[in-house]
């Protein structure tokens, strides 16, 4: 079974930047299109970014575009969310979800994805 883990989240003062990983074990990055999500308080989660298996990587989120970024390590089986310029309206905790057979494009919809992580937060404060 497909397990996933995310880290690198905490506090940051606006404008800084954090690089947020998802670590997955069970199998290889090659057969998912790994996306993040983020949800804040009182808010539906949302599709951020995601990279399919062939690589392709894709922003959802217009808010974000131009600041983050998702790349990936196959070496370390790791999915990487650089996230730069951070304002305070990206507090939320962030998660990683897998689907397999995604190979060319990914789905932004929360729903399409069956493996998820527990979640890190990010907190954009002065």
């Amino acid at each position: 079974q497909l397990q996933l883990v995310e880290s690198g989240g905490g506090l940051v003062q606006p404008g800084g930047s954090l690089r947020l990983s998802c670590t997955i074990s069970g199998d290889t990055l090659y057969n998912y299109g790994i996306a993040w999500f983020r949800q804040a308080p009182g808010k539906e989660r949302e599709g951020v970014s995601c990279v399919a298996g062939d690589g392709i990587t894709t922003v959802f989120l217009p808010s974000v575009k131009g600041r983050f970024s998702t790349s990936r390590d196959h070496a370390k089986s790791t999915v990487f969310l650089q996230m730069n310029n951070l304002r305070a309206e990206d507090t939320a905790v962030y998660f990683c979800a897998a689907e397999p057979g995604m190979f060319r494009e990914c789905s932004a919809s929360s729903t399409t994805f069956h493996s998820w992580g527990r979640g890190t937060q990010v907190t954009v404060s002065s």
